[in-house]
């Protein structure tokens, strides 16, 4: 799954040592933007923290599992971000977002799409 937003908090870094050796998880919450922007807390494992260098402020996109589980009757669900992507395009703000930008053949005002196809007499 994936999900683009703002970074609107970092958590503290939590460690420790397991029968595995040493672990760290680090969490941070990301608010969507869309109509009704949603928050959502996720958290990253190990050396994938260090490669993602998350900061408040950024726009980032996520590719996370989404786990539940069990636990004397009450139910837990974790966000596991394995991916973690920066976007270098961000507007300052107050400007329009715009994701996709339609293919130009030159900067000339009204010719910005491509030539028409010919016509052809296939009947599909």
């Amino acid at each position: 799954m994936e999900l683009t937003g703002i970074v609107i908090k970092v958590l503290p870094l939590q460690s420790g040592e397991g029968r595995n050796g040493i672990w760290k998880k680090q969490e941070y919450v990301i608010e969507t933007e869309e109509q009704y922007p949603k928050k959502i807390c996720f958290s990253m494992w190990g050396e994938r923290i260090d490669n993602a260098n998350i900061k408040e402020g950024e726009q980032i996109t996520i590719s996370f599992d989404v786990e539940s589980r069990e636990y004397e009757g009450k139910w837990y669900t974790q966000v596991t971000a394995w991916k973690a992507v920066k976007m270098s395009n961000q507007p300052a703000a107050g400007e329009p977002k715009h994701y996709y930008e339609p293919p130009t053949k030159d900067k000339t005002p009204g010719n910005d799409l491509p030539p028409e196809a010919p016509e052809d007499d296939l009947p599909f």
